[in-house]
């Protein structure tokens, strides 16, 4: 890890809203507010005109707009090979998309802070390697040295025991606390449990889903209000891409006011006709009934995971902005029979929370310094924070019983991080050059359930090797939950080569000229 000059940021790249923190001269992790005074930037893209984008539009703005220069909900694509755009006659991806969200970022907090230089970036638990890779890319071609990526529910945690006086050299007892740390963003889901102390944080389990969120409660009611104005005019909205941007706009408007009020009317409007419907809070959670308690039944997993009954818990935090929902704390306080906390802003908490952990880093790394603001961030220095994988990690093997493909795997679930595991494999042929191994990402027996992470090609194994000999291969995930793997000839003990073709990822070669392409674009 290395730290360029300028200043070090947090960042949550959200679904729907993106924000960006620091650590300020007092040692308070701060939103930094846009150009338009907001903390929140929607992560909204028009692709307005060759060399030119704008992030965060208004929907009415995006509305105007061929809908094919509108890209919205791009992190539930980060990781995905087949989801690309065209345009200025070039094809481009998720990870370049998601780097001029946080170049815009980058941007607005200059104007504020100065030169940024350092960012950690956060990731939903959930988000496997190919998705974490996604994301750091996403930081470089933004022109950011992404220091580190941390998940959300710890970033959050971090904020929490902050908040509370819980976090460093110098704060309260030292008694361990459990929390369960519930966080519905607009596009993805995460439940995790954590032990900490002010200077440990201990993750002991968690699970979600990256394509469940706020959206998906803003689809039930555009489907609704589609519905409606069918039975009545026999249009269906839905099919015009102008109309869909203002329904989701006034759709979740429309949420907002069901968690402030018990009703709210939406106008819909299309080819000259127009319908007007109104909904209950009751209504509203009736028909969303089912995502609520994919949330609830989530939340209960992870607990019996965790080896945690639901009154040993200290604290339920939430963080997500679609937590605001009524719905969401009661369905909590019945499920463990304890109050929600919801002292922490639940749009910026995991941007604060990704602050604090760079001022960790950056305190590690520097050591100590005569400025205040390192003086802060030395008392930070002693915290420890440890991960578990949210995936398995395996490998496709034929089992000898019954001939098939079976995904072996070595590290489970929910496995302390940093972990490495040893394997050893014998070569099938005399003077054997190279071994293939597919590495999978996945707990299910069958690896079509799983995520084929990409072949593992081991190379330059040393010449006139006996057929049957021994070479062992190390597969690991770091802290952070990126996937490392080596391999060792233990007949002579040289190191082989080890290449990971990974599915879908960019080579260093698209990540420069991704690079070079955004630093080409103007972003307002």
């Amino acid at each position: 890890m290395d730290f360029k000059p300028g200043h070090t940021v947090g960042i949550d790249l959200g679904t729907t809203f993106s924000t960006l923190a620091h650590l300020d001269d007092e040692g308070n992790p701060v939103a930094i507010a846009n150009e338009d005074d907001s903390v929140e930037t929607p992560s909204l893209i028009l692709l307005a005109e060759s060399g030119h984008v704008i992030v965060g539009p208004n929907r009415q703005r995006a509305a105007m707009e061929d809908p094919e220069h509108v890209v919205e909900r791009v992190k539930r694509h980060m990781g995905n090979a087949e989801f690309k755009r065209t345009f200025d006659g070039r094809e481009i991806t998720p990870e370049f998309l998601s780097a001029l969200i946080l170049k815009k970022l980058r941007q607005d907090g200059e104007k504020r802070l100065g030169k940024i230089g350092n960012a950690v970036i956060t990731v939903p638990y959930y988000f496997n390697d190919a998705r974490r890779k996604a994301t750091q890319d996403a930081g470089q071609i933004a022109g950011l040295n992404v220091i580190d990526i941390i998940n959300e529910p710890t970033a959050a945690t971090l904020t929490y025991a902050w908040k509370r006086g819980e976090l460093g050299a110098g704060a309260g007892e030292k008694k361990p606390h459990l929390a369960l740390v519930y966080d519905l963003g607009g596009g993805t889901f995460d439940v995790t449990v954590v032990r900490y102390t002010p200077n440990h944080f201990q993750v002991l389990a968690t699970d979600g889903d990256v394509r469940l969120g706020g959206v998906d409660w803003n689809d039930r009611l555009v489907d609704f209000v589609a519905e409606e104005f069918m039975s009545k005019h026999g249009i269906d909205p839905r099919e015009s891409p102008e109309t869909l941007h203002l329904l989701r706009h006034d759709t979740d408007q429309a949420k907002i006011a069901l968690s402030e009020g018990t009703s709210a009317s939406i106008t819909c409007r299309v080819r000259g006709k127009a319908n007007t419907v109104q909904v209950s809070r009751e209504q509203f959670q009736d028909m969303t009934a089912d995502l609520l308690q994919r949330t609830a039944d989530t939340a209960l997993l992870v607990l019996e995971q965790a080896e945690v009954k639901p009154e040993e818990l200290d604290a339920i935090v939430l963080v997500g902005g679609s937590t605001l929902m009524p719905a969401v704390p009661k369905m909590l306080e019945q499920l463990t029979g304890k109050e929600p906390y919801q002292g922490l802003s639940p749009h910026t908490a995991v941007a604060q929370g990704a602050a604090i952990h760079a001022a960790i880093l950056e305190a590690k790394f520097r050591g100590e310094s005569s400025t205040m603001a390192d003086r802060i961030k030395k008392l930070l220095s002693n915290v420890k924070q440890e991960e578990v994988n949210s995936h398995g990690l395996g490998v496709a093997a034929r089992n000898p019983k019954s001939g098939k493909t079976i995904n072996h795997v070595m590290i489970p679930r929910n496995s302390k991080l940093p972990i490495e595991v040893r394997r050893t494999f014998a070569t099938s042929e005399a003077n054997q050059q190279r071994v293939n191994v597919k590495v999978i990402e996945g707990d299910a027996p069958d690896p079509a359930a799983c995520s084929l992470l990409g072949n593992c090609r081991i190379t330059g194994l040393p010449e006139n090797l006996p057929k049957g000999s021994p070479i062992e291969v190390v597969y690991a995930f770091d802290a952070s939950g990126r996937v490392r793997v080596s391999a060792t000839d233990k007949t002579g003990g040289k190191e082989a080569t080890i290449e990971i073709e990974r599915r879908g990822g960019l080579s260093d070669g698209q990540i420069n000229a991704f690079t070079s392409l955004a630093d080409k674009y103007r972003v307002d």
